[in-house]
């Protein structure tokens, strides 16, 4: 009898988390393919290759993709005691376990390559900041969240053709940078767009009341570490839940096959 209520809770508590996972998939998946849509991309494929950037709705589909393939071989495989499917989201699960833990490992490692790594990623993308509205929104959080500037520094927008300080450059914002790069008044109740123009060509001193002088990687490095035990708990969570999941898996598996041994 305890065997059985064990069973069955174990049944329960697999299928709930896996239509979590297959809920939030279907979520994730559907919010990255209307982005899409609302930019083209569906109407017109070969044009996810335009942007220099990154584009972020790629996020969105990959996460929701693996919650997707995840929650599905999870709900199928528990509700038709299916041990294939179940023995595919227990392996699948592990290996998503294994590289997490893996990148864990090798970013304490390979701290500076990580470094430089973050720093091409940043102005690769401070390139490509008027190619994507969904870029350009993710940089303005994140410089506006972490009070920063360019991956090193504010002169990293001479890496952006409308930002860039060569006598060439005929845009409105030559010697600029965003407004998301702006010290913020607090008695300010509507974003002045154009805080930043020729930001850049007032002494270091000046630029220091203006705007943010300092790079978004040292920032992010300083938050990190400010934060380091809410981030580790979030990681720790993370992987237990991972945990969890395998366990319940092989659980509900071996469950059913003692069951078919027995007939």
């Amino acid at each position: 009898m305890f065997q059985l209520e064990c069973s069955v809770r174990s049944w329960l508590y697999d299928i709930t988390i896996c239509l979590c996972c297959w809920f939030l998939g279907i979520a994730f998946l559907g919010i990255g393919l209307w982005a899409w849509n609302e930019k083209g991309v569906l109407s017109n494929i070969s044009s996810i290759t335009d942007l220099g950037g990154f584009d972020p709705v790629w996020l969105f589909l990959v996460v929701g993709g693996v919650m997707f393939i995840l929650g599905f071989a999870g709900c199928i495989g528990a509700l038709r005691e299916n041990t294939f499917l179940l023995k595919f989201f227990s392996v699948f699960l592990g290996i998503i376990f294994f590289l997490e833990l893996t990148a864990g490992v090798l970013a304490f490692v390979f701290k500076d390559w990580i470094k430089d790594q973050l720093y091409f990623f940043i102005n690769n993308n401070i390139r490509a900041y008027r190619d994507d509205i969904d870029l350009q929104n993710l940089i303005d959080f994140t410089q506006e969240y972490w009070q920063c500037c360019g991956a090193f520094g504010a002169d990293d927008w001479n890496l952006n053709i409308y930002f860039n300080c060569t006598d060439s450059n005929a845009s409105r914002e030559r010697c600029g940078v965003p407004f998301s790069c702006c010290t913020k008044d607090p008695a300010e109740d509507v974003i002045n767009t154009q805080c930043g123009y020729d930001a850049r060509q007032k002494p270091e001193v000046d630029q220091q009341i203006v705007i943010y002088t300092k790079g978004c990687v040292p920032q992010f490095e300083k938050w990190l570490q400010d934060n380091l035990t809410i981030v580790a708990g979030i990681f720790i969570g993370i992987a237990l839940l991972q945990i969890f999941g395998i366990c319940l898996a092989q659980n509900l598996v071996s469950d059913i096959e003692a069951v078919r041994a027995s007939w």
